[in-house]
């Protein structure tokens, strides 16, 4: 599937059905997963793994599949002095799930983040390293236009949550030319109102606000909680009037392992994407902790 025919969907308001849970599915099937960069490196190591996950979402009904890149986040490569690799282990990212999506016409996205060092044992960035916009700036672009030379259908925003490095991000991606879609993560703060995940100085209702004015081609709700989703939907509809999608995550991270607790059953999955329907979402799939047999249970009972 090419994204023309992605776009003609988008267009005429069809379903589309995502994947689910690339890094954690890595990690269910055995691949260790790094303190340092979480999933990233099993591109390096364990490429027949990254492959079959990527080959049993296509198997699953999936229309897009996103190559495992979360993890080469630019900042957090430059912070452990392996920048330089970002590009390369992407290209081998992308290889293995163009070899899984091979003949079958399932779009290949590839992933970009603001991920930062995480905290050991906990599910947290560590906040406290940060980078001039003009360097954070050069780095994004560096990988986004690793993942177009690459050559991904387009690029998904992922765990964005703030209002600088997520617009810094989405900005580097949108400037590839390559469709966008951005997704916003969400958690509840002290407060009650939902903020960015990780950013308690960043409200939910500001991040949307700033990432809709990109003007992207899908805005996404994802890893975030399905309890919180119905809200964050409403709150982005205060800004954004196009295509939804919503890809949630069932469980928690305790790094570098999620652990897969109280993970949500897929009729619930099916059941709860059918009420996020009604408020308008027409894209649908899962994010950490959520596997292919979620996936081929959406593809099975969405209308499509």
């Amino acid at each position: 599937m090419s994204y023309g025919r992605i776009k003609d969907m988008l267009r005429r308001g069809e379903i589309i059905i995502l994947d689910g849970g690339t890094g954690t599915d890595i990690q269910r099937r055995g691949a260790p997963m790094s303190g340092d960069t979480w999933c990233a490196d099993a591109n390096l190591t364990h490429g027949d793994i990254v492959r079959a996950v990527h080959a049993d979402y296509v198997a699953a009904g999936a229309d897009i599949v996103t190559a495992n890149t979360y993890a080469t986040s630019p900042l957090l490569f430059t912070h452990i002095g392996r920048a330089a690799e970002v590009p390369r282990i992407d290209k081998m990212a992308v290889q293995y799930a163009r070899e899984a999506a091979k003949d079958s016409g399932v779009c290949v996205a590839g992933s970009m983040s603001t991920m930062r060092p995480m905290q050991s044992g906990s599910d947290r960035n560590q906040l406290a390293h940060e980078w001039e916009e003009e360097k954070a700036r050069a780095l994004f672009t560096m990988k986004a236009d690793g993942l177009k030379a690459a050559g991904v259908d387009l690029i998904m925003m992922e765990m964005m949550r703030d209002t600088d490095y997520a617009v810094y991000a989405s900005e580097a991606a949108l400037a590839t030319g390559l469709p966008v879609w951005i997704g916003l993560s969400a958690e509840r703060g002290e407060s009650g109102e939902l903020q960015g995940w990780g950013r308690a100085d960043c409200s939910l209702d500001d991040i949307s606000g700033a990432l809709a004015a990109l003007k992207p081609d899908v805005m996404c709700i994802m890893h975030t909680s399905p309890n919180d989703t119905d809200e964050a939907i409403k709150i982005l509809k205060r800004h954004w009037h196009g295509p939804i999608g919503v890809y949630p995550e069932s469980g928690y991270f305790k790094s570098p392992d999620w652990e897969f607790v109280d993970v949500i059953p897929p009729g619930e999955l099916v059941a709860a994407s059918k009420r996020w329907q009604g408020l308008g979402a027409t894209a649908f799939g899962g994010c950490c902790g959520i596997g292919p047999e979620h996936i081929a249970a959406l593809a099975k009972e969405m209308q499509r």
